[in-house]
């Protein structure tokens, strides 16, 4: 439901909904105490700012007020969702398991749930069982674009089959085409395929998207490709 005008966050939420997370940020920190505000209404935005801005331990202190205050709302399992994010991303990858197959149980976005669960297998060395994951989220919805190029990047690391791989990948890419993650994936597996000028191509656009990013900084090295 979108917030009225006259609501005290409004300002805030019109920040973070056009991407500056930071001012967002420092305007929900500032508003006063006594400003009538719901508490838990507003951790909620607080913990999506730090989760934006990579802020984690911040993010999780107010994801948790908003996850322990409240009823299976939406807006709980959205932060149940985001909790089980982030502990991947900072490594606590047992929470993550656990908080993911809690959400099993509500029936909150099952593709996107088996995604995340196929990442954290895989995180864990259980190939198999993460092949399993990304299976069961195309066959909820066969259009997920993480669960395409999750399915095909394994496929081919393990490789399994390399055309199947590809065909994965492409797909999620001409799904999203200036994603780094997918043109990496695609240009991965035409280097496992010995097609050398094609791998370069996209991993070179990968890299111009996430220069950052230390696995399409590794694939590059080992395909030798020269960055410019």
């Amino acid at each position: 439901m979108a917030e009225k005008s006259s609501s005290p966050l409004f300002e805030g939420i019109s920040l973070y909904k056009k991407g500056d997370y930071t001012s967002a940020l420092t305007f929900f920190i500032s508003l006063p105490e006594n400003s009538g505000i719901d508490n838990i209404e507003l951790a909620y935005y607080i913990g999506l700012c730090y989760a934006k801005l990579e802020r984690y331990d911040d993010a999780l202190l107010y994801l948790e007020q908003v996850i322990t205050s409240e009823t299976q709302s939406p807006r709980v399992l959205q932060c149940r969702y985001l909790l089980a994010v982030i502990y991947v991303l900072i490594g606590k990858k047992r929470l993550a398991d656990f908080e993911l197959n809690k959400l099993l149980e509500t029936g909150y976005k099952p593709a996107d749930v088996y995604a995340s669960l196929a990442y954290v297998a895989w995180q864990q060395n259980e190939f198999e069982k993460c092949l399993d994951y990304y299976k069961k989220s195309l066959e909820i919805d066969p259009e997920n674009v993480t669960s395409l190029n999750g399915m095909g990047y394994v496929l081919a690391c393990m490789e399994k089959d390399l055309a199947k791989a590809l065909s994965y990948c492409k797909k999620a890419l001409d799904k999203e085409p200036q994603s780094a993650a997918c043109l990496d994936s695609v240009g991965w597996i035409y280097y496992k395929l010995g097609l050398k000028k094609d791998a370069a191509k996209y991993l070179l656009q990968a890299y111009a998207l996430r220069p950052e990013n230390a696995e399409i900084i590794e694939h590059l090295k080992i395909a030798q490709v020269e960055v410019n």
